[in-house]
């Protein structure tokens, strides 16, 4: 029979293949594995360090829309108080022109009322004298004699004066 030499262990050989085995692994771990752990823990470091800065823009953006939401909110009050001001403003103001216009409506009432009654002394005074003068003219036709012209006007004056008194007094 033949031997197998093509399957015989040879333990030299493993040994030394489990040499050649752990000396790469400690060389590896020792220029690889520490570097690489290093990398990673920086990485690590690096990207909690960007979490952190995430959450603290968010929470900055969150107080930042707050006091954004209260501005607007002033400020929308703000200007409500505004227009109610202006409103206000605006009713006085419109008070206040519709006031005067009615004062000078009253003064120029109470002006023309003074011309009318002016007017009227004056209208009444003309129709006076013009009664007068056509008094004398019919008394003196009526008495067909001549009469002081002067005297008889006075005369008529005094009679429409007592008259124009007795209006005066019944009003």
């Amino acid at each position: 029979m033949q031997t197998l030499e093509i399957i015989s262990v040879n333990i030299w050989n493993m040994l030394i293949s489990l040499c050649n085995l752990l000396l790469l692994f400690l060389i590896l771990k020792k220029f690889l594995y520490k570097p690489i752990n290093k990398v990673l823990s920086e990485r690590r470091a690096a990207i909690d360090e960007q979490y952190t800065a995430a959450e603290e823009a968010e929470r900055k953006a969150l107080e930042s829309k707050e006091k954004w939401d209260q501005k607007m909110l002033s400020a929308d009050e703000e200007a409500d108080s505004i227009m109610k001001n202006a409103v206000v403003s605006a009713q006085r103001r419109s008070d206040k022109i519709v006031e005067e216009a009615k004062e000078k409506a009253d003064d120029m009432i109470r002006q023309a009322e003074s011309e009318a009654r002016l007017e009227m002394k004056k209208a009444q005074a003309g129709i006076k004298k013009e009664i007068v003068n056509v008094s004398a003219a019919l008394t003196e036709k009526m008495l067909n004699r001549e009469i002081n012209g002067e005297d008889h006007r006075e005369l008529i004056d005094s009679f429409i004066n007592e008259i124009g008194e007795d209006d005066d007094a019944d009003e």
